[in-house]
Formats: C-alpha cells, sequence, structure tokens
C-alpha cells in the first residue's frame, strides 16, 4: 500500500500501522493490513482502489464509527483510536464532517432543512443555524434551492447538500466515501471544484473512490488492493453475490460445499483473458484440488448470487462423503 510521506505537521492527520480485520462466517477478514498516510490541512488524500479494498472501512475508522485492529490515528495530535465516552462525541460532531456514498439526506426536510437539523442536534440557536445552512449552500451554489426537497434535487445538487450538511459544523477533517458514483460526467466536474475549494480553505479532506476521474485534484494518493490476508476455518460462510468464496493464487485448506446459490469458477489465463470456467450450484463442490496436493488455487469463485457453502478439511469431507467424491474440480 502506497501512502504520502507528508510533513510530520502537528494539525494535520497521521495514520501509523493500520490494521483492520473482521469475521464473516468462518472467515477473518484483513482488508487493511499496516496502512499509513499523513493528510497535511489544504490536502486532498484519496484512498484509490476496487470494491472490496477496505476503502469504506478506513473511512469509518478515521469518522470514528469503527475501531481499527490496531495502528494509531492522530488528528491535531489527538489519539482518535483511544478516544471515548464524550470526547467521542464530541469528536463525531465537531472534528470530522461525512459525505455519504448515498446522501442519506431525509426527503421530507428542504435543502436548508437538511444541513440545519446537524446544527440543531449540537445545540445550535435556530437563528445562527439559519443563517449557517443558508450561507453554505450559498457558497456551493445552491441559493436557488434552499428551499427543494432531495427528490426536486439532481444527483449532483444532493451531493452538495450532503457536503453542505458535513461542513455544518466547521469540521477540520471531511470524509467522502465514493463521491461520484451516482454522478453523470457533467456533474462530476462541478462536485471535483467543489471539494478542490473546501481543501484550498485549509481542511484535510479524505475521499474513497474508485474513480480515476478524480485524480487531478487530489494532492496525495494512497493505493489499496483487495486483501489476500484471508484465513479459513471449517464451518459455513454466508458469501453476498459478487463476492469472492476464494482466490486463484492463495493457498488451499478447504473444500466448500455449496449449500444454496451459485457461483462461477472464474480462471486467469497467462495472457491476462479471464474466463468462466463453469457454474456450480447446490449440491456442488469445489477447492479440492489445492489441499488436495497442497497447491495454490487454480482460480477464483465468485458468488453470482447471495449463496451459502460449508468449508470442509479433506480429512472432513472424505469421511461425510467418501474418497470417490475427490475429484473433479
Amino acid at each position: 500500500m502506497n501512502g504520502s510521506s507528508a510533513s510530520n505537521d502537528h494539525n494535520g492527520l497521521h495514520v501509523n500501522d493500520l490494521v483492520i480485520e473482521y469475521q464473516r462466517g468462518s472467515q477473518s477478514i484483513r482488508p487493511i493490513d499496516g496502512l499509513s498516510f499523513n493528510a497535511a490541512p489544504g490536502s486532498i488524500t484519496l484512498l484509490l482502489g476496487p470494491s472490496g479494498c477496505g476503502k469504506t472501512s478506513v473511512l469509518s475508522c478515521l469518522g470514528a464509527m469503527l475501531k481499527p485492529t490496531s495502528g494509531s490515528i492522530r488528528l491535531r495530535g489527538v489519539d482518535v483510536v483511544g478516544v471515548t465516552g464524550r470526547g467521542l462525541t464530541n469528536y463525531r460532531r465537531n472534528d470530522v464532517g461525512i459525505v455519504f456514498q448515498a446522501f442519506n439526506l431525509l426527503p421530507s426536510l428542504t435543502a436548508a432543512e437538511n444541513v440545519r437539523v446537524v446544527m440543531g442536534a449540537a445545540g445550535v440557536k435556530r437563528r445562527r443555524a439559519e443563517l449557517r445552512a443558508t450561507e453554505i449552500l450559498t457558497t456551493l451554489g445552491l441559493s436557488g434551492r434552499l428551499d427543494h426537497r432531495p427528490d426536486d434535487l439532481s444527483g449532483g445538487q444532493q451531493q452538495r447538500v450532503a457536503i453542505a450538511r458535513a461542513l455544518a459544523l466547521d469540521p477540520t477533517l471531511l470524509l467522502a466515501d465514493e463521491p461520484t458514483a451516482h454522478l453523470d460526467h457533467g456533474s462530476v466536474a462541478s462536485v471535483l471544484d467543489v471539494y478542490r475549494r473546501l481543501a484550498d480553505d485549509g481542511r484535510i479532506v479524505v475521499v474513497s473512490t474508485h474513480d480515476d476521474r478524480m485524480l487531478p485534484v487530489a494532492t496525495n494518493v494512497v493505493e489499496l488492493a483487495p486483501s489476500s490476508h484471508v484465513t479459513t476455518q471449517p464451518g459455513v460462510v454466508s458469501v453476498a453475490s459478487g463476492e469472492t468464496l476464494f482466490t486463484q493464487g492463495d493457498r488451499g485448506e478447504l473444500v466448500y460445499l455449496i449449500e444454496s446459490g451459485t457461483f462461477d469458477v472464474v480462471r486467469r489465463e497467462p495472457d491476462g483473458e479471464t474466463v468462466v470456467v463453469t457454474t456450480v450450484g447446490a449440491g456442488d463442490h469445489v477447492g479440492e484440488m489445492a489441499p488436495l496436493f497442497s497447491l495454490p488455487r487454480s482460480a477464483s469463485v465468485i458468488a453470482t448470487s447471495d449463496s451459502v457453502a460449508e468449508g470442509m478439511t479433506i480429512d472432513q469431507f472424505r469421511r461425510r462423503f467418501g474418497v470417490k467424491s475427490l475429484a473433479g474440480r
């Protein structure tokens, strides 16, 4: 993982040796393993990578919504990981603003009301909240949309309302999760300009994205890749559509019996071409060759629907189904 070697500015953001690990069924998954980067005031840091690489998990740790397994996060000299109680509430409310991928605007409220509600919850007096909401939305080019509800706004306009809400309490750190995901090409340009101006105001901006259209505004780029740090133990595992049961090249320890759903067995050829070898479903098994002969996986197995599989050691599989069953895939 590549991070910037930015300055050790006491007012900046400093992430050191971050590890994030969680359980999915019988699998212990570590999407982030030893991530370090720095971000100075006035900078835009992109967490760049495909789905499943841990971008949103990193943002959740920066926003103190998720506690990492290990490592440190310091913002303006404050240990974010160690903050608890009232200090944690104050950090989430005052020091960090979050722009969610789905915007999460309240559909029954106008643009201005969506911004004011955050300030009301923080105890800001109504008149001051009204002035602040109007000021931010006007700065973001929405002076003519203050009384419009989300359904009456374009995707780019909703994005800017979400940004205004995140800025309501003037946070030091602004986090944005896939801010261009729902935007057409025309809207992207205006949103990029907004994020550039926000950084120019001295904020630290951290953005998770898979969209290289955001590269022109980046001060730092932290490239993330899907983690291979997945350890498996026998047991039942639920795999959502699009998720990977195991990956070509990984060390294979288990045979998997498909209990429900469907999976594509996908092989990456030496020339880089990806080929779907077969599709398996309930009652089929996959993955016996690697543990049987101590080989790396010869293909990836990817769920094409929400599915359930049971992982078994070779001995467990033999005892349950007999030696002849260990043939085929």
